[in-house]
């Protein structure tokens, strides 16, 4: 029985010592092919075109979680693994409704790398392994509906509910109801904590 080809795999630029270590990781796995390492985020569609990738890692600290949607939509083929520095569960469960297959902290074991490669691209989503603070049961954040989603990018652009509101063909007060669940599910408290900049 033939094995069968192995997953193609691009990488976004990140630091030198995360680019080398990835690509050194990667390659120690025969079931696993980089097809582009190193590719700049402007450049990310264009690249994902050419290469057409069953999974991308791509680096949250050169991108604006809009543009996951963006390419999610753009290329649906295309697995999104975003690497951040210590994601909480509202930044992951932003990400994914955003269109990301798995979320992981940069301080991941590098097995764990491997396997979340091999999840999404068999179409599964992963997140990273939380770590509740009292000792008690871990939980996962709540996922943003699609239409959450939606007004998430609104907010996030400085939209008001009205302008939100005409943009998505809705009522001002389903934009107030998407708000507070979305803050709630996100953990936060203000449209000023969603804007502020993330590390």
């Amino acid at each position: 029985m033939d094995a069968p080809p192995p997953v193609t795999v691009m990488l976004a630029r990140f630091e030198d010592l995360i680019s080398v270590g990835l690509q050194s990781l990667i390659g120690t796995d025969p079931s696993l092919r980089i097809v582009a390492c190193d590719v700049e985020a402007e450049h990310l569609d264009g690249a994902i075109a050419e290469h057409e990738p069953q999974v991308t890692i791509v680096n949250l600290g050169t991108l604006r979680a809009g543009e996951i949607r963006r390419l999610h939509g753009a290329h649906p083929a295309t697995r999104i693994v975003v690497l951040a520095y210590h994601p909480t569960p509202g930044e992951c469960s932003q990400l994914l409704a955003l269109g990301a297959s798995a979320c992981l902290g940069r301080e991941i074991e590098g097995r764990d790398v491997l396997n979340a490669i091999h999840l999404v691209s068999r179409g599964l989503h992963v997140l990273p392994h939380a770590r509740p603070a009292n000792g008690g049961a871990a939980s996962l954040p709540d996922i943003l509906t699609p239409r959450e989603a939606d007004v998430l990018e609104q907010l996030q652009l400085g939209h008001s509910n009205g302008a939100i509101a005409v943009a998505l063909s809705v009522s001002v007060e389903t934009v107030r109801t998407h708000a507070r669940s979305i803050f709630r599910k996100l953990g936060v408290r203000s449209r000023r904590e969603l804007l502020s900049p993330r590390h």
